[in-house]
């Protein structure tokens, strides 16, 4: 298990199967599974939730036009929904919703990949907690005594949290890599992870807790709903479940 720095307050803490490949160790593992394009956009708006077009077929890698269609058969199936007004958009029902797990619980098991997908949404929550105190110090800094919201004009406090991001970072990336080598759709949480970071190192702060765009912490979210999904795991049950 991994330990923060003494400057944080807390603990850091079917599908396709095709042809074996080896790592340096020599050791021989199943190529990452692929999933079904059906599977990638409905679990796709269980991650993102409230989601257009362009944007899904961006996060889940599959062509524009596919994705329209296949959001135009899942509407008629009555899976997903489109929302319009201020803030439009594709989101899922409760029947999309049952389905997706569904899908997801057929993909895992014929894959063969549960239990180190467990392994490693466990070491994920070794993580989880302390990554949260880690944003609460990014939104707040201490001030005589007393928290104000951070407004980033303390160069130092900015630099000591950036510090620990990183080292979080340095913990997460592995587990990334490790589930996308199992299921393919994990692919590009890493990426993601690695963008943030560095535009929230180069001064971008918004990039750190910002909802609405691929900060740090939607990514962290994402990844987060997307193993309890995965594993069927209820968010609300979380603690109990795992």
């Amino acid at each position: 298990m991994w330990t923060m720095s003494t400057t944080c307050p807390a603990t850091l803490r079917a599908a396709h199967l095709t042809a074996d490949r080896r790592i340096p160790t020599g050791t021989v593992h199943r190529m990452p599974v692929t999933s079904d394009s059906g599977l990638l956009v409905i679990h796709g708006l269980r991650v993102r939730g409230l989601t257009e077009t362009p944007e899904l077929a961006v996060v889940i890698g599959m062509d524009e036009g596919d994705v329209g269609a296949r959001l135009g058969g899942m509407d008629e199936a009555g899976y997903v929904q489109r929302r319009d007004g201020g803030m439009p958009g594709w989101t899922l029902t409760r029947e999309g919703r049952a389905h997706g797990e569904v899908l997801l619980a057929a993909e895992l098991d014929a894959a063969g990949e549960r239990e180190a997908v467990a392994d490693l949404y466990r070491r994920f929550l070794e993580v989880n907690q302390g990554f949260l105190a880690l944003c609460t110090d990014w939104q707040l800094r201490t001030v005589d005594g007393e928290e104000v919201i951070n407004d980033h004009t303390d160069p130092g406090h900015d630099a000591a949290v950036i510090a620990r991001l990183a080292e979080a970072d340095a913990v997460v990336q592995p587990v990334c890599a490790e589930l996308a080598g199992r299921l393919a759709r994990f692919d590009g949480y890493g990426r993601r992870f690695g963008e943030a970071l560095r535009r929230v190192e180069v001064g971008e702060v918004e990039w750190f807790t910002r909802p609405m765009i691929d900060s740090y912490h939607t990514v962290w979210f994402e990844l987060h709903e997307d193993l309890l999904a995965t594993l069927g795991i209820e968010r609300a049950r979380e603690g109990v479940q795992a």
